[in-house]
C-alpha cells in the first residue's frame, strides 16, 4: 500500500479481476443503450438493401442504394464510438469518478496524485484503450502485473484505478 501525498489514508489499487468485472458491467450497460441507438442505423441498412432490389435496374439506383448502406454503416460505427467514449469519459470525470461498473465495485479513477480526472484526461484514457487491446490485450493485462495496477491506457493518461 502506498499513501498519496494529499491523503492520509492508504491507497489500495484495483487489481485486474476487479477491473475486469467492472468492465463487463459497463459493457452490458453500453450494449443495452447502444442497441437502441443502433436501431435506426440497422433499419437504414436493411431498408437500403430492400430498396436497392427495386432500384438496381439503373446505375443511379444502385449508387443511391450503396450510398445509403454506407451512410448507415458509418452512422452505426460513429454512434458506437460516441456512446462508449461519452459513457466512460463523462462518468469517470464526474464527481463519482467512476462508471456504473466501477461504482458497483467501489472503485474510482484518479490522477497520479489522487485527484479527480478532467474530461480530457478521461477521454485520453478511453481512446488509449484502443492501444491496450491492439496486441492480444497485453495493455489490459498490465493491470495485473504493474506495481500500481495500471493498464497501458492508465499509463498513457496518467491515471490510477483505486478502491474507495
Amino acid at each position: 500500500m502506498e499513501t498519496i501525498s494529499n491523503e492520509k489514508a492508504p491507497v489500495i489499487y484495483a487489481g485486474f479481476w476487479l477491473r475486469f468485472v467492472a468492465h463487463l458491467i459497463d459493457e452490458l450497460i453500453i450494449g443495452f443503450v447502444g442497441f437502441f441507438i443502433a436501431l435506426p442505423f440497422i433499419g437504414g441498412i436493411v431498408f437500403s438493401g430492400i430498396s436497392m432490389d427495386h432500384l438496381s435496374d439503373t446505375d443511379a439506383g444502385t449508387f443511391i442504394g450503396i450510398a445509403s448502406i454506407l451512410g448507415s454503416v458509418l452512422g452505426l460505427v460513429l454512434s458506437s464510438i460516441a456512446v462508449g467514449w461519452l459513457y466512460f469519459a463523462l462518468m469517470e470525470s464526474s464527481k463519482n469518478q467512476a462508471t456504473l461498473g466501477k461504482m458497483a465495485l467501489n472503485l474510482k479513477v484518479t490522477d497520479m496524485e489522487g485527484n479527480p480526472v478532467s474530461f480530457g484526461r478521461a477521454s485520453l484514457r478511453y481512446f488509449g484503450k484502443i492501444l491496450s487491446g491492439m496486441i492480444m490485450m497485453i495493455g489490459y493485462i498490465l493491470a495485473g502485473l504493474t506495481e500500481k495496477k495500471q493498464a497501458l491506457h492508465d499509463m498513457i493518461a496518467g491515471c490510477l484505478v483505486i478502491r474507495k
